[in-house]
């Protein structure tokens, strides 16, 4: 198991963006020698959110050799060839290091905003995902659906690989969403406050056997867990404020389900999280820093990392 950083794009202080404060977050995570630089994306959302391609790609010359990750981007709200032409030059520009998580996105606003039926939006990602990929592959027939057409498009210069970058759908485990990964992902993308270790080990089962039917290995399908929101704290007064005043209004979610979810409080609780998910079969867990980004990424790096590593050396003794 390896792990990503997600960039600060959510205000959650309300201290102003700076592309000088991107670009050494970015270099920050290279340095530390974390394995993937993740954006996610909302049009509108419950505090300040920073676009996220436009982030992505102001941070390209800082990320040296990390993944570059979209966890997820939203095809259907953004309109799947808009989405294409930005993605694609990133990857372009990256020299392929992009690997393109898409889903439905669960938040009615965004569809409200781009003037798109909340309703069809599952129907929508379906064919949002083939229109992406047969835009960006360099021969073969255009795609026809009943609401996307590529009929005379092309989007020039493609992609820096020839089938453009790998496509990997975001699930929260629900039978249907795990079906449409198999279908039609060449990756799984889970969200850490919508799930845990069981539950996570359970749905790559299930998951897996959607993979068989599909003609697809389910050993070579890779997979990541995405929005780790991350406070490393001894002070449990100081990890119940972060729970009940930022997250837990912020994402709906109970504060007992996200104390037991997400790494807010000490290390070694942190790290016997982290052992969990590694055993239930994660392949990379996707870190978002809430506070003093650049510290917790050292301390993640220096407390962290070490325990979780020295679990996994312990089950195979």
């Amino acid at each position: 198991m390896d792990f990503g950083v997600h960039l600060p794009l959510i205000g959650f202080d309300g201290r102003p963006w700076t592309l000088r404060h991107l670009l050494e977050y970015a270099e920050t995570a290279e340095s530390l020698g974390f394995a993937a630089l993740a954006a996610n994306d909302h049009l509108v959302f419950s505090r300040p959110w920073l676009d996220g391609p436009t982030a992505l790609s102001a941070v390209l010359a800082a990320s040296g050799q990390m993944d570059l990750m979209t966890t997820v981007a939203l095809p259907v709200v953004r309109g799947p060839v808009q989405l294409a032409k930005s993605l694609g030059a990133i990857d372009t520009l990256s020299g392929g290091r992009l690997i393109v998580g898409v889903g439905p996105g669960s938040s009615a606003r965004d569809y409200a905003a781009a003037s798109v039926p909340f309703e069809e939006r599952w129907k929508r990602l379906d064919e949002a995902v083939m229109t992406m990929r047969t835009l960006w592959r360099h021969d073969g027939s255009p795609f026809q659906g009943d609401f996307y057409s590529t009929e005379g498009i092309t989007l020039e210069p493609y992609p820096a690989r020839q089938a453009g970058p790998p496509i990997w759908i975001g699930s929260w485990g629900s039978e249907a969403g795990l079906r449409r990964t198999a279908r039609l992902g060449e990756g799984w993308l889970a969200s850490a406050y919508n799930t845990t270790p069981e539950l996570f080990a359970d749905a790559r089962r299930r998951l897996g056997e959607h993979l068989h039917t599909a003609g697809k290995d389910p050993i070579r399908f890779p997979n990541a867990i995405a929005t780790m929101f991350l406070y490393l704290t001894e002070d449990r007064a100081a990890a119940d404020r972060i729970i009940r005043d930022l997250l837990g209004s912020m994402l709906g979610r109970p504060e007992t389900e996200l104390r037991e979810r997400l790494l807010v409080g000490p290390v070694e609780e942190c790290a016997q999280t982290l052992a969990a998910y590694q055993s239930a079969g994660a392949q990379r867990i996707l870190l978002w820093p809430i506070q003093d980004e650049l510290r917790q990424l050292e301390t993640f790096r220096e407390h962290v990392v070490p325990l979780v590593h020295s679990s996994s050396v312990e089950e195979h003794c």
